[in-house]
């Protein structure tokens, strides 16, 4: 596929590269710079910026860096048409039917197993909801459906499908094909092996809910069975094994489609079910996430906190929602720094139990007005099994209460708390201060302890984190000057014209600079383009992070050839010092070979080049 040039330049100027980073990342203003942790490795700082004035990413750790499309060709794995593509839907630009048409069809076939298990996903998803939408045998899973208060267009929305009883249908689809190895489908986990060798499908009987990894690629399936009286022995929910695709430790439910609602609106509810994500949608919440079927994990926490510092815990309103969100809240506090609120349901009501009891605008007003801080629900938790007329349990209550306060980094809500316990135990708000600021020291000693001790575990373990950065190295007053010659290149047709009048034997003294040279002089030639095109243009990643580097340097809006003049003399200068060292070293060899002639010529050489040198 090919993007005509117009459309690309269109695309470029119309988007903004902020706006499609920070879908992405969390990105937080520093100066004229926006920063946030790498996307693309691990580190415990952030290094990563993005400068809207030059439509441009880098990271001064690892080294990467780009602009929208790149960032879009390393964070999803695209090439250059498709990142065109994504940047243009990502930022609302309108783009020809018969592009987007092209761009469905473009993309090469994955050789790689990875790849190929993707496709089988991506197939039997399509299969599965073919059948729900489209043929006899998925009626009652899709009246199932739309009684349960799903709209069609949700169901389309989440590409959800069905698996019929039939137990050996989508084996049959596949074998077809004839598009993969019989080894290939089985890895899938798509199916299961029976005691003769042969296999059948996983699924059946099942309504299908596709799971997808943060790029939107479907990489498993969770199963809700349909008719659980006549299969009173299989599990509610199946979801698919863990494979090379799917770890669920890892993946949260609707991440890639919710991302973007997520960064707009700076917060994410976090649900205990996919249910809970698919009917909050509905109702007109779309950055919701849930877990599969797990705790929070430090995979998911890092997730989170590339996009948002914000999240909302929604659980049942069970006793075992209530320890979920004890344990979820917990972790999350160890972890990071999330901003953290509650939103706690009516006594036995989940949230899709609430949506078709009160509606959805009664939903949307409860999710948004009836929060509690983590610590107002923790106030609330541990008046659990405890009878507060009792002076021994009133007393661990508080004792309690003081303790998790600790946690709490804001004096002002802090106060507030404790005006909260004056009030309802009628006691003096110094006396709980007191006890408080006793517990707190006893807590931050405890902390120092614990942190000692972690630092003693990492020097003495046997295998530390390795935290893959690019060393930081000094730039010599060469390479200053030859990035500061190469930004000018870039930018004013005057420095091309002069550099070539004037010095038509130039040659950059870093070979890196030269090439990127050479190839921007072949790149004005071919298209008389940018330099944000001129990226796009590089094939090797190296190079296209040399002139990101280059291009993120400020020297000023006003060019004088003086400027370019002062260039060259420093990276000549440090030429002729390299060339004279090695007449110095060939002078020897001539003479300990005693080559009269040689040194001769030699030495009127060195006698030259200091005579440069010493010029003005």
């Amino acid at each position: 596929m090919r993007i005509p040039e117009e459309t690309v330049e269109k695309i470029r100027q119309e988007s903004n590269i902020l706006d499609i980073v920070s879908q992405y990342v969390q990105l937080k203003k520093k100066g004229q710079n926006h920063f946030a942790f790498c996307p693309f490795h691990e580190e415990r700082t952030p290094s990563f910026s993005v400068r809207e004035e030059k439509q441009l990413y880098h990271c001064f750790s690892c080294g990467r860096g780009g602009n929208v499309f790149s960032f879009l060709m390393e964070m999803e794995g695209l090439s250059f048409p498709e990142s065109v593509i994504k940047t243009a839907e990502l930022a609302n630009i309108s783009l020809d039917p018969s592009l987007l048409n092209a761009a469905a069809h473009a993309r090469p076939k994955e050789d790689s197993e990875k790849g190929r298990l993707i496709r089988i996903h991506e197939q039997a998803k399509e299969f599965y909801h073919h059948i729900l939408m489209h043929t006899k045998i998925g009626e009652e899973a899709l009246a199932y459906l739309l009684n349960r208060g799903l709209k069609k267009e949700t169901i389309e929305s989440f590409e959800i499908g069905f698996a019929p009883e039939q137990r050996t249908l989508l084996k049959q689809f596949f074998l077809e094909k004839k598009e993969f190895e019989d080894s290939t489908l089985r890895d899938s986990g798509l199916f299961t092996e029976r005691e003769d060798g042969d296999w059948n499908d996983r699924f059946f009987g099942r309504i299908m809910f596709p799971l997808k990894d943060h790029q939107g690629n479907t990489v498993a399936f969770s199963g809700r069975i349909l008719n659980s009286e006549e299969n009173s022995y299989a599990p509610k929910y199946l979801n698919s094994p863990e494979t090379e695709l799917f770890n669920k430790r890892k993946l949260l439910f609707h991440f890639d489609g919710a991302r973007p609602s997520i960064r707009k609106e700076k917060e994410v509810y976090l649900f205990e079910g996919f249910m809970d994500v698919i009917s909050s949608f509905q109702a007109g919440i779309p950055n919701a996430l849930a877990t599969m079927g797990t705790s929070l994990t430090t995979e998911h926490v890092q997730q989170l906190g590339k996009i948002t510092d914000h999240v909302i815990l929604s659980f049942d309103g069970d006793d075992a929602g209530k320890e979920a969100i004890k344990r979820a809240g917990d972790f999350l506090e160890k972890e990071t720094a999330f901003s953290i609120e509650v939103v706690q349901f009516p006594e036995k009501m989940d949230p899709d139990d609430f949506i078709r009891k009160r509606g959805e605008e009664a939903y949307k007003e409860f999710t948004a007005h009836s929060r509690l801080t983590f610590f107002g629900f923790l106030m609330d938790y541990h008046r659990k099994d405890r009878n507060l007329h009792n002076d021994s349990q009133r007393i661990d209550y508080i004792d309690t209460v003081l303790h998790e306060m600790t946690k709490v980094p804001s004096a002002i809500e802090r106060e507030v708390y404790f005006q909260q316990l004056t009030e309802e135990f009628h006691l003096p708000i110094e006396t709980l201060k007191d006890q408080f600021q006793s517990i707190y020291l006893a807590f931050r000693k405890r902390q120092t302890s614990e942190r000692k001790e972690r630092r003693q575990e990492q020097q003495t373990s046997q295998a530390p984190v390795q935290i893959t950065v690019r060393k930081q190295t000094t730039v010599s007053s060469v390479e200053r000057a030859e990035r500061q010659l190469l930004n000018r290149l870039f930018h004013f047709e005057e420095a091309r014209s002069h550099l070539k009048v004037h010095y038509p034997d130039f040659h950059f003294f870093t070979e890196d600079h030269h090439l990127v040279h050479v190839l921007f002089d072949q790149y004005q030639q071919e298209t008389a383009g940018e330099v944000q095109g001129f990226i796009e243009y590089l094939n090797e990643s190296s190079l296209k992070e040399k002139v990101v580097e280059i291009e993120w340097q400020t020297y000023g809006e006003e060019y004088t050839n003086q400027e370019l003049d002062d260039c060259v003399r420093v990276i000549q200068k440090q030429q002729w010092i390299t060339e004279l060292e090695d007449k110095k070293q060939a002078i020897k060899r001539a003479s300990k070979s005693g080559d009269s002639d040689l040194q001769q010529q030699l030495l009127m050489e060195i006698v030259s080049l200091n005579r440069l040198l010493k010029s003005p």
